[in-house]
């Protein structure tokens, strides 16, 4: 890239990102292949065979399954490159059916960035194609009469080296037959530095179906016999119901029947705006609940309530060092619970029968979804199909599984095939909410101004779960329905660590060794460390949000090192690199520093006009195993993202990141949750508000394929807050970084 990054003006106004990526996490483009109802129904998946993973047709075309699931994140064309990479043919003609529990393997949820390590790291999708790759040449070795090792692969052609006129296609090899072979762990992989198809961008192709409103989402199934359902939540959290009067709908046009089950009501009629009407003048009686900690209490109240406590890491003398320290430091950092805020409301289809069901859904978790539509429905699992349709983005758990549940209730009330819609306040006030934050931080300094102990404490609060984990009470509708959430039990105080060190979705920072007993598994230096989280009993359904607790940690770790340097008048990379033991890492950090032009300099800076100029710092490994990242953030106060996928997923995110850091938040009173609307729920827009980031990729071709997703909207808080405090001296501790806590911040500083 060039030398001087491009600028554009705003508070954000340019970034620079750098992430290290292994050999698979390449671009994305190409036309998504699934149907409707994504193909026959295979009897039997085993994910220990060849035949469940593709298929060669007597044309030579191959059609593959995959249940990792298309989200808008790319990674449907990425498995594709996959597949044509492994089995030397071209992209166009694999043909990938993703996330179907009827022909699908079960690959568990598609979360956390682990699509491709899943696919390309381990005994899935890419040692599948390998695997037949080595039978096809083999089969070829024996119809042509010349030693396998002397036979090469080409467009799906097997050709001997010595004589052209021998040759053999797959489809001629074995098209439209079972290939009938167990995976080969030790089947030969494609060497990175002969990849013809990874490492490149293909265009994704559904990208003008998309922009011109073309493109099949789950919103437009449609299904012989389809009705329309709408829901009635309760008025306030907790609340009961108490009886419906059926009358007061019964006479409406279209109406087709009320849908109660325990707190679950529902409406179902002929139309969607019948429907809506419906469930909007239903009047059902509801015994109020026991209220909940308003929102100005909730972060105190958060500490004092029974927890379920981890210790991370302990070295056993984080006191003792911290008392011998030259300097101890500390501050508390705060974060807010925050939606996925979907722009299109979720929706699913759902065709309940007597003895089976088949729901069209959004969900992430294709085969936990069928389980848990099984158990609330009454149905043995084998009898639940569940199809991805792709919905509306949102990159961790929104209403998608919610409404999947709401469709099943309906239509197995109503013994008719239902879609469901949710309303824009139905979606923002039951979604699963990223968890809300209270993290303290201490750290004692020797006389040199470097790191000796590092103590994080946080406490945050969760409810519920992805489907199909312990009980279909863990969402929404499965709890209105009269199952429980998974029981909260409370462990205090926490065990010692054990086992190998995991740095708890980032609670331990990257400069801490993570040593339990002789093994570190850190990224840092600083030994005398101890890390311990508290968590407790949400008031609100809580799930998995782009980033999920690894957010909030480094939001506090990258802040306050950025503090510690500032502190010890130290610059802010320099002192970052002096305790960091990772080369990875290292690089990371090294080379967005150079991208990003960044000179070393004492934060903050001083003002020279109307305008401060800020620079901020962040960096991650993020999961402590799933990619590295590092990010600049430049800033303006006034006084009044390599191969183009992967850039989308790493740009993407921090604007994402941005606009969590800038202002999103839920809001609530003592009853019920408040911000319900786009008025109500501030994110930030397209146009004037979106900053210019740029990426740079450090390819790392024989490397671990690591996720790229979750990796920059980590940092974003972080980055922008710190480019605040060199510009102003003004340090931000609490997200949203909303005007009024801005200007609070520069006047605590002006002081």
């Amino acid at each position: 890239m060039s030398g001087e990054l491009s600028r554009r003006d705003f508070l954000g106004r340019s970034g620079a990102l750098v992430v290290s990526f292994g050999a698979a996490v390449i671009g994305e483009r190409l036309m998504l292949a699934q149907g409707r109802g994504g193909g026959t129904p295979r009897s039997q998946i085993d994910a220990k065979q060849v035949d469940s993973w593709i298929g060669v047709g007597a044309d030579g075309r191959v059609t593959a399954y995959s249940g990792k699931c298309e989200l808008g994140q790319g990674i449907h064309t990425t498995q594709v490159q996959l597949i044509a990479e492994e089995l030397a043919i071209p992209v166009d003609r694999v043909t990938l059916v993703m996330c179907d529990t009827s022909i699908s393997p079960d690959q568990g949820t598609t979360s956390g960035s682990q699509s491709h390590p899943a696919n390309f790291n381990h005994e899935n999708l890419g040692l599948a194609c390998a695997t037949a790759r080595e039978a096809l040449v083999g089969l070829a070795a024996d119809r042509l009469g010349v030693p396998a090792d002397q036979l090469t692969v080409s467009n799906g052609v097997i050709t001997a080296t010595s004589d052209a006129s021998k040759k053999v296609t797959y489809g001629e090899l074995v098209g439209g037959k079972k290939l009938s072979l167990a995976l080969n762990p030790n089947a030969k992989r494609k060497d990175p530095r002969s990849w013809t198809v990874l490492g490149t961008s293909v265009p994704r192709v559904d990208l003008p179906a998309l922009v011109t409103a073309q493109f099949q989402f789950v919103h437009n199934v449609r299904v012989p016999g389809m009705v329309h359902g709408a829901v009635v939540r309760p008025p306030e959290v907790g609340a009961t119901l108490v009886s419906v009067d059926e009358h007061t709908v019964s006479g409406l046009p279209g109406f087709i029947k009320v849908v109660v089950k325990k707190n679950f009501v529902g409406v179902v009629c002929e139309k969607p705006w019948q429907a809506i009407q419906a469930a909007g003048k239903l009047k059902p009686t509801w015994a109020p609940g026991t209220g909940i900690t308003p929102q100005r209490e909730f972060y105190e109240a958060l500490r004092k309530q029974p927890s379920r406590d981890t210790r991370v890491v302990d070295s056993g003398d984080v006191d003792a060092a911290l008392s011998r320290a030259a300097t101890v430091m500390k501050a508390t950092y705060h974060h807010p619970y925050q939606m996925h805020g979907s722009v299109g409301s979720s929706c699913a289809v759902a065709d309940v029968q007597a003895d089976r069901a088949t729901i069209w859904s959004p969900t992430q978790s294709a085969y936990p979804t069928r389980s848990g539509v099984a158990a609330l429905l009454g149905l043995p699992a084998d009898r639940v199909r569940v199809v991805f349709t792709r919905g509306s983005g949102c990159y961790g758990l929104n209403g998608a599984d919610t409404v999947s549940y709401d469709a099943a209730l309906l239509s197995q009330g109503a013994g008719r095939p239902v879609r469901v819609q949710l309303s824009r306040k139905d979606e923002m006030a039951w979604e699963n909410y990223g968890q809300a934050y209270v993290i303290d931080q201490r750290v004692g300094l020797d006389r040199d101004g470097n790191i000796v102990a590092w103590d994080h404490e946080s406490w945050s609060a969760t409810l519920g779960n992805r489907p199909g984990y312990e009980t279909p009470g863990n969402v929404v509708t499965g709890m209105l329905a009269g199952f429980q959430p998974a029981a909260f039990n409370p462990r205090v105080p926490a065990p010692p660590p054990s086992g190998r060190f995991d740095n708890g979705s980032n609670a331990a920072p990257s400069y801490v060794a993570g040593c339990i007993g002789s093994a570190c598994g850190g990224t840092g230096t600083v030994q005398s460390e101890r890390v311990i989280t508290h968590t407790a009993r949400s008031p609100f359904f809580t799930g998995p949000l782009r980033s999920p607790n690894r957010l909030q940690n480094t939001f506090a770790h990258e802040s306050f090192m950025d503090e510690i340097a500032a502190r010890v008048k130290a610059d802010p990379v320099e002192y970052r690199l002096r305790h960091m033991r990772d080369p990875r890492l290292i690089d990371v950090v090294k080379a967005a520093a150079k991208a990003a032009n960044w000179t070393a300099r004492l934060s903050p800076r001083a003002s020279d006009g109307a305008i401060a100029n800020g620079r901020g710092f962040a960096c991650v490994l993020y999961e402590g195993d799933n990619g590295y990242c590092a990010m600049v953030a430049d800033v303006d106060v006034d006084k009044t993202a390599s191969p183009d996928g992967m850039k989308n997923q790493i740009e993407g995110g921090a604007l994402h990141g941005m606009s969590r850091a800038l202002g999103e938040q839920v809001t609530w009173d003592d009853r019920m949750v408040t911000s319900v609307d786009w008025r109500t729920y501030r994110s930030l827009t397209m146009g004037a508000e979106m900053p210019v980031v740029e990426s740079v990729l450090i390819n790392r071709p024989d490397g671990e394929a690591m996720g790229a997703a979750e990796t920059a909207i980590t940092l974003t808080a972080a980055a922008i807050g710190n480019a605040v405090f060199d510009a102003t001296g003004a340090r931000l501790r609490e997200v949203p970084f909303t005007p009024e806590r801005v200007k609070a911040a520069l006047e605590t500083a002006s002081r």
